[in-house]
């Protein structure tokens, strides 16, 4: 009973503990920023520049009040101004003056709409005093900094379902504090709130509150285009459970019943991503003659976003593999290499369910509480505190029959190190989607963005846990916070003085 007791209390102190953490490194980031900052001249200075809105009115300019042209001028509005570059750029521009051009939607307005949210609402009283541009990148770092710090707190609460280790869950989740890619989480970037909807939908998924996870998974999607692929877990976890209805239950109906429910789940995590597109092509195709239509406008499924990236960008398969574009793969190897290792080392552990797609875990597994395999309502397993407790079970009764011999040697195998913890089969569904993510990455994307683009994957901070707790693995720690470590110096040095990072 005191067990039962100490186990609410222990993760309760844990979490407070990692917001304290989550708190600092942003505070560390700020610093460091501001330092850099100081010291060097920008590359770019040109990111304070704010030419008018297209759709601005002349007589709105003259109505403004003299004193907001003066207090533009003032040393903190120039110093919060001066402090967006890169990307930020763009949706403080979408925040301020919506959608004006078509590259301008390779943006999504889910980070524009928190920060008009608050720079209209509960910073509004600020605007007289710096002005509408200033209050809007406050606005813009609160999002991302608390944004961020939630997202530790559902990282933390997802590992310990899925790992059933509070300390292994609360290393990983402090390595994510201070993720190589954390420049971006502090900046006024989407990544905070993709990993916030992202890791918390899971987190609801995991819990039982699957129509709450869609909702989050859809939020997930309007921050970041990715976010559509976390309509992935809904497909792992529909496929098992119709499986289970169709095949172990031999109830026809309600396999039907899980197979339309998970598809209607996955329309609706896409569905805000699909009217985003369809948005932008009323804005842009709509009304326009056949000949004065954009390219992508004709095509048989005028996608934008797909168009905006290869044009603008020039994404697309193996053409960032230039030589001229070495540098940054060498940027991006640590990240890739960790997810490389992260999967190769699973697929050694557990080839049985790459094989099978999961359908080979053991009933334990799948009886687990992290709700992915198993139609019933899942029961709470406990935390494991020391490597013995978890054969507890084990030990109440001795197998008499052959088939309580194969029951207990599956149970045994479920607690071993090799098929517990990282390489539980919970964790399957997050490696197959680190695997996607590492790949688009790689064959697709600018390769240097893949620190940040993987950034959000929690199979990278499980297993980083897992090598850093390992005594046979004990200098892949020292290596791991050395990245860490390194990227948040040289982020904060490049990206804020507007030179490439990633």
């Amino acid at each position: 009973m005191s067990k039962a007791m100490e186990e609410p209390n222990s993760k309760s102190r844990k979490e407070s503990i990692l917001i304290k953490y989550a708190v600092s490194s942003r505070l560390l980031v700020l610093f460091l920023t501001v330092l850099w900052r100081s010291l060097l001249q920008p590359y770019d200075t040109s990111a304070s520049l704010n030419p008018p809105c297209l759709h601005h009115k002349e007589g709105v300019a003259e109505a403004s009040p003299p004193p907001l042209l003066v207090a533009n001028n003032n040393s903190v509005s120039k110093t919060l101004e001066n402090s967006v570059v890169w990307d930020s750029v763009y949706f403080l521009r979408i925040t301020e003056c919506g959608y004006e051009y078509e590259q301008t939607y390779a943006f999504l307005p889910l980070l524009p709409f928190f920060i008009s949210l608050l720079s209209r609402t509960v910073f509004a009283p600020l605007v007289p005093l710096i002005g509408l541009r200033a209050v809007m990148v406050l606005s813009g770092y609160l999002v991302s900094n608390f944004a961020f710090v939630f997202a530790a707190i559902y990282l933390f609460r997802v590992s310990v379902i899925i790992l059933k280790d509070t300390e292994a869950s609360f290393r990983a989740s402090v390595i994510f504090c201070f993720n190589p890619a954390s420049i971006f989480y502090t900046s006024i970037y989407s990544e905070s709130l993709y990993a916030l909807f992202s890791i918390g939908g899971v987190y609801h998924l995991l819990s039982g509150a699957s129509n709450v996870a869609v909702l989050w998974f859809a939020l997930s999607g309007c921050a970041r285009s990715n976010g559509i692929l976390n309509a992935g877990y809904i497909c792992f976890q529909t496929m098992h459970r119709a499986y289970e209805a169709f095949y172990l239950k031999r109830r026809v109906c309600l396999a039907v019943q899980v197979l339309v429910t998970g598809f209607l789940r996955c329309v609706c995590i896409c569905l805000p991503f699909v009217a985003f597109q369809a948005y932008g092509y009323y804005n842009i195709c709509h009304g326009h003659k056949l000949d004065e239509m954009r390219p992508w406008c004709k095509g048989k499924v005028p996608l934008l976003y797909n168009f905006i990236q290869s044009h603008y960008w020039g994404v697309g398969f193996l053409r960032y593999f230039q030589f001229k574009q070495l540098p940054n793969f060498l940027l991006a190897s640590p990240i890739l290499s960790l997810a490389v290792c992260s999967i190769v080392s699973y697929m050694k552990a557990r080839p049985e369910l790459f094989v099978s797609l999961g359908f080979q875990a053991t009933e334990k597994e799948k009886s687990s509480s992290a709700r992915l395999y198993s139609l019933k309502d899942a029961h709470e397993t406990d935390v494991r505190t020391s490597s013995n407790e978890g054969n507890r079970d084990i030990r109440q009764r001795k197998p008499s029959r052959k088939k309580d011999v194969t029951v207990t040697n599956e149970a045994m195998k479920s607690n071993s190190p090799e098929t517990s913890g990282y390489f539980s089969a919970d964790v399957f569904p997050f490696v197959v989607h680190l695997g996607l993510m590492a790949a688009t990455a790689f064959f697709i994307m600018h390769v240097q963005v893949a620190t940040r683009f993987l950034s959000a994957s929690p199979p990278l901070y499980w297993f980083a846990s897992h090598l850093i707790a390992s005594p046979k693995h004990s200098k892949w720690g020292y290596l791991i916070w050395s990245y860490c470590a390194a990227y948040i110096l040289l982020g904060t040095l490049l990206f804020s003085n507007f030179y490439p990072f990633t």
